[in-house]
Parts: C-alpha cells; structure tokens; sequence
C-alpha cells in the first residue's frame, strides 16, 4: 500500500480589488451625473522620469471613462521649488478646479513636503497635507480628505471580517500608506501596533495580529515564517523587480494564511477607484456638490 502522502498547504483566500473597485467607480459616476459642475482634477508633475508621466496619462484615462475633467500640469524641474509652489497655489486658487494630487515622486531637486503644504487641503484628493492627516489622527476622520491607499487596504479588509475589536499590525510608517493607516484602524476600533525598520523581532510582533497590513517598500520583507493560519494580510507595496511588480508579501505566504491580497490585483484597483470618489467628496467640502 502507498503511504499517504502529506496534505498540501491550503492556498489563502484571495483579495481582489477589482470587484470592489467597480463598485466605486459606479458611485462615482453616478455622482458626477448628479452635480451642477464637471469635477475637475488637476495632476500636478514634476519630474523627467517617464513612469511617473504614466502614472498621470493612466489618471486621465480613468478620469475620461467617469466624466471627470483631468487637467496635468507639468512643472518642469529646473524651473525650481518656487515655480512649483507657485503653480500648486494657483490651483488651489482656481475655482474650477476641484481637487489636486502631486504626481509622486517628483525630482530629486525639488522638495515634495513643502509642495504638499501648499495644496489647499480641501482639495487634497491624495490626503496627504498636515490638515488632513490631524484630522484623522485626531478622530475625525468625517471632516477630512482620506488618502486613497488606507481607504483601499481597510475597504479589503473588512470585504473579508470586521475590523472593530480585530488586533492589527501595521508594517510601514510612510506618510502615503502607515502613518495614515494607523490611526483609520484605531477610528474604527482596532487595536493595532506599528512596525519599522527598527522594530527587532517582526514575526513576534507580528503574531498576535489578525489583520497584517504591509506597506514598507521593501521586496518580499514577510515571507511565511512570520505569518500564522488564520491571518487576514493586506499587501500595499509596489515594487518593480526585473520589469514586473511584486509587494512586500512573498506570494508564498498565501500556503499559510487565510486570506491575501495578491500584488498586482488587491490594493492598487481599488486605490485607483477610489482617488475619484476622495474628488467627489473634496467638491462637498468645498460647497460644490449641489445637483445639478
């Protein structure tokens, strides 16, 4: 008789943000049918490097399938911090332009931070500006412009459990994703802890989490020794290795836990989607969401 051979690990289950991402991009365009105006973005870039203009050209053509006007404004790097600045405050200024995102990263001479600044936070569709990350770190989430990839890491999350009582670990403390993901998780009754570069032993801090949130930029960083059966692990990095994207989760980990966004395909749809519904709520902030 043959022996019987070992059980094959059981694969995660998969997070796909696709379906989500349809679901908002529906909300949205029924939203831009209802007001009196065309919502308007304004994608400011300020950088050589051609992905970053893809980045922008991709805006544009999800924006064209909503209705949504989208305006890419370019500064040209040598033109300065000033020249920068100065076009960011006269978006701000414009009335008819209804939200502004920077096209990240810009050039390595110009000052991301200080632009940030400038962008009048209740247009601040990447929610990115001091305004907006106060806001949410102080509760009051309600009143602000929520960046798109913490919106889209919790919306998969709870597509699979609750999180209110649910024990979180967030790997990453970037502006983009962790230090606004930290405190959306305790808004909505998590109990989280935050991992780093520093953070020593990162499969015990790690293991008596139920929802793992990874955003640190780093390549394959968790891998399935510091994961356990039964965890809920949202990969939000992007990295590009020999022409293809990869996150910061080793696919591998699917074998051990019981759900995993897949990278492409989980937290990037979704983050895209939902940038156009953070515009549709930046023009109620500003008193321009009436019906049409």
């Amino acid at each position: 008789m043959p022996t019987d051979s070992p059980p094959a690990d059981p694969a995660a289950t998969p997070i796909l943000g696709k379906p989500l991402a349809e679901a908002v991009r529906e909300r949205v365009r029924e939203r831009v049918a209802a007001v009196a105006v065309r919502p308007t973005l304004a994608v400011v870039v300020a950088s050589t490097d051609p992905a970053v203009a893809k980045y922008a050209e991709a805006k544009g053509r999800g924006a064209e399938k909503l209705g949504i006007a989208l305006e890419i404004a370019i500064v040209e790097p040598e033109a300065g911090q000033g020249a920068l600045e100065d076009r960011i405050d006269a978006l701000s200024a414009d009335p008819d332009i209804h939200g502004i995102l920077l096209e990240l990263p810009v050039d390595k001479r110009l000052d991301a931070e200080s632009a940030i600044r400038r962008i009048d936070p209740a247009k601040d569709v990447d929610g990115l500006t001091p305004i907006n990350l106060g806001l949410i770190a102080a509760g009051r989430e309600a009143d602000a412009l929520a960046p798109a990839t913490p919106l889209a890491c919790l919306a998969l999350a709870e597509s699979v459990t609750p999180i209110a009582g649910k024990r979180a670990v967030v790997i990453g403390r970037g502006r983009s994703v962790g230090r606004a993901l930290a405190p959306m998780l305790v808004n909505r009754d998590a109990t989280v802890t935050i991992c780093h570069t520093k953070t020593p032993d990162l499969a015990e801090a790690i293991a008596p989490a139920e929802l793992v949130f990874v955003a640190a930029g780093k390549a394959g960083l968790i891998g399935p020794a510091h994961l356990k059966p039964g965890q809920v692990v949202i990969d939000a990095g992007i990295n590009v290795i020999d022409g293809g994207i990869v996150g910061d989760v080793d696919p591998a980990a699917g074998g051990v836990v019981a759900a995993l966004t897949p990278v492409p395909g989980g937290v990037g749809p979704l983050t895209s989607a939902l940038i156009f519904d953070t515009l549709m709520r930046a023009l109620d902030l500003q008193g321009s969401g009436g019906a049409a």
